[in-house]
């Protein structure tokens, strides 16, 4: 496991990029760290260059300041701007060896491999940090999404050291169901940033994991 790694474990929030926002960005993930959340991924696809690199900067200060990793999703460059800790990257983004010259030897690389262990072994192999696997439920988010079953956690622990990342309509009720599994962190966005009281929710999930 390489340095800086076990940061990623427990609660992994992912922002919600959806419009109109109920709260400011800052403030939603500020909640969402008072209420457990251990890792803190920004994601938006949208073109608007100024706002994203606005509140991924807020962001990774917020981070910073709580002691949180801060992870972008897809943009290396955007990921190199701001300071992120790291990226996350999917199957047509940036490969590891370009990410991490862009990032530094110390950045966290997360990578998705769906339901596929063949590209988790591929990418295990070209370095990357953590491997995370979807959708273990049915996905509000991607709702076309293809899904992972839980036994893959502990085929991928086969031949991987490094954090595993669960994601896909993972809630406070489902939860310890996916870290029996063998996962080490899940990673959430409509369970906790689509709540009414979204540090409350993620209190319950939070709890939920260290308890299972």
């Amino acid at each position: 496991m390489a340095p800086g790694d076990q940061g990623i474990a427990g609660l992994y929030v992912i922002t919600d990029a959806r419009w109109p926002r109920p709260v400011p960005l800052t403030e939603a993930v500020a909640a969402a760290i008072r209420g457990g959340a251990r890792v803190v991924q920004y994601r938006d696809k949208s073109d608007d260059t100024e706002r994203r690199h606005q509140e991924a900067t807020a962001l990774q200060r917020l981070c910073a300041q709580a002691g949180v990793p801060f992870i972008v999703n897809d943009d290396v460059a955007l990921a190199a701007a701001v300071g992120a800790d790291g990226v996350h990257i999917g199957q047509d983004d940036p490969d590891i060896a370009e990410a991490r010259r862009q990032l530094g030897a110390s950045a966290l690389i997360g990578v998705s491999c769906y339901a596929d262990l063949d590209r988790a072994q591929r990418m295990a192999a070209a370095g990357a940090n953590y491997l995370a696997f979807g959708s273990v439920y049915p996905s509000s988010t991607k709702p076309a999404s293809g899904r992972a079953p839980l036994s893959i956690f502990n085929e991928a622990r086969a031949f991987f050291a490094g954090p595993l990342v669960a994601i896909g309509g993972i809630q406070a009720g489902n939860v310890e169901a996916v870290i029996e599994a063998g996962a080490d962190a899940v990673a959430v966005i409509d369970a906790v940033f689509s709540a009414t009281d979204i540090a409350a929710a993620a209190t319950a999930i939070s709890h939920a994991i260290n308890t299972g």
